[in-house]
C-alpha cells in the first residue's frame, strides 16, 4: 500500500478516536488515564488496519480477529489483549449508537484467558523497614515521610496521592477526601502515624518547599514549589526501596496492595476493604483473598465448632 493512502486511512480513523475519547471523558466520566489507554490501543489497531487497507469504520469481524491473533503471536500479555479488545468493543458500540456503522464487529471477539494475577505485597515488617529509611528534618524528608505513611495508611493510588490538595485533608478528624477512577470521590480514614507525619510536614516542610508560590493548593510539592508528579514520587520511592534492600519491582501500587492485604489479615471484611480502595466491583477486591489463606485458616480454627485440628504452629508447640 502506498504511504499516502495509509496516511489518509489513519487520518480518517483518528477523527473517530478523538470524538470517542471526548465522549469517554465528558459522558462516561472515565479518567484521563483510562481514556489515554483506550486511545493508545485504538491507535495501534488503526495502524494495523491502515497497513491492510482498512479504516476503523470499515474493519470487519474477521479482520479484527486477525489483529488480536497477531497480538498474541507477538507476545502480548493476555491482560493487554483483553484491554485492547475492551477498547475496541466500546469504541464500535459508540460508532453504532451514533449511526456510523450498522453492527459492532468487535462484539464477539474472544481473547486469551487471563492468568490469575496475585498482587505483590509487603509484609508488615517490610513496610516498617521501608518507612525507617525516611529520616531527617529537611523539608523534602518530612514530605517523603508523610507521603509514604499516607499512601500505605490509606491505600491510595499514586495518582490519588499526588492529586491531593490542602483542602482534601482533615487532620482534626483524621480523614482525607480523594478523587478515584472516573472522578469518583471517596473518604478514607488515616491512622495516627500518618496524621502526625502529615501535620509535621504541613507545619515545617511544606512551607519551606512552597517558597514564593503562596497560591499553590497542591498538598505535596517538589523543590520548585509545584505539585509533585507521579514520576517524581516514583523516583523518591525507588531510593528508599534500594535503601531498605527490598525487591526492585516494589512499586507505589505494592503499598496499596499491602494496605488491603494487611486489613484482611487483621480481620476487616471484604466489603469494607472495597469501599476503602474505591473499587466499583467487589470482584476486583476479591483478588486479595488469594493472598491471605493463613488468616482464613486461623479464623476458621478459632471460630468453627468442629475445627478440632490444631494449626501447624500449634502442633509444633504440642510436641
Amino acid at each position: 500500500m502506498k504511504s499516502e493512502t495509509k496516511t489518509a486511512y489513519v487520518a480518517l480513523s483518528q477523527q473517530d478516536i478523538h470524538r470517542f475519547c471526548s465522549y469517554l471523558v465528558a459522558e462516561r466520566g472515565l479518567s484521563l488515564n483510562t481514556t489515554a489507554s483506550y486511545r493508545r490501543d485504538l491507535e495501534t489497531l488503526t495502524d494495523y488496519l491502515a497497513t491492510n487497507g482498512y479504516t476503523l469504520r470499515n474493519a470487519t469481524h474477521v479482520v479484527l480477529v486477525g489483529y488480536f491473533q497477531t497480538l498474541g503471536q507477538n507476545g502480548k500479555a493476555p491482560s493487554s489483549i483483553a484491554r485492547a479488545a475492551a477498547a475496541a468493543r466500546t469504541f464500535y458500540q459508540f460508532l453504532k449508537e451514533d449511526g456510523l456503522i450498522r453492527e459492532n464487529p468487535a462484539c464477539n471477539i474472544v481473547t486469551p484467558r487471563q492468568d490469575l494475577y496475585l498482587p505483590r505485597y509487603l509484609g508488615q515488617a517490610q513496610v516498617t523497614t521501608l518507612l525507617a529509611q525516611v529520616t531527617g528534618k529537611e523539608p523534602a524528608k518530612l514530605r517523603d515521610r508523610a507521603m509514604l505513611e499516607l499512601i500505605y495508611a490509606c491505600g491510595l493510588r499514586v495518582s490519588e496521592l499526588v492529586g491531593l490538595d490542602l483542602g482534601d485533608i482533615n487532620l482534626k478528624e483524621r480523614y482525607l477526601r480523594c478523587q478515584g477512577k472516573g472522578g469518583k470521590e471517596r473518604i478514607v480514614p488515616m491512622g495516627e502515624k500518618a496524621a502526625v507525619a502529615m501535620e509535621t510536614y504541613q507545619k515545617k516542610g511544606r512551607r519551606e518547599l512552597l517558597g514564593r508560590r503562596k497560591n499553590e493548593q497542591a498538598l505535596f510539592l517538589n523543590c520548585q514549589g509545584r505539585r509533585l508528579t507521579r514520576q517524581g514520587f516514583w523516583l523518591i520511592l525507588k531510593q528508599y526501596i534500594r535503601a531498605a534492600k527490598l525487591p526492585e519491582d516494589v512499586s507505589p501500587h505494592t503499598l496499596r496492595h499491602s494496605f488491603a492485604t494487611h486489613l484482611l489479615e487483621g480481620g476487616a471484611d471484604l466489603r469494607t476493604v472495597q469501599e476503602l480502595l474505591g473499587h466499583a466491583d467487589i470482584s476486583t477486591t476479591q483478588i486479595y483473598t488469594q493472598v491471605t489463606p493463613r488468616h482464613l485458616l486461623e479464623v476458621y480454627q478459632r471460630c468453627h465448632p468442629h475445627a478440632k485440628t490444631a494449626l501447624p504452629s500449634q502442633q509444633e508447640k504440642l510436641r
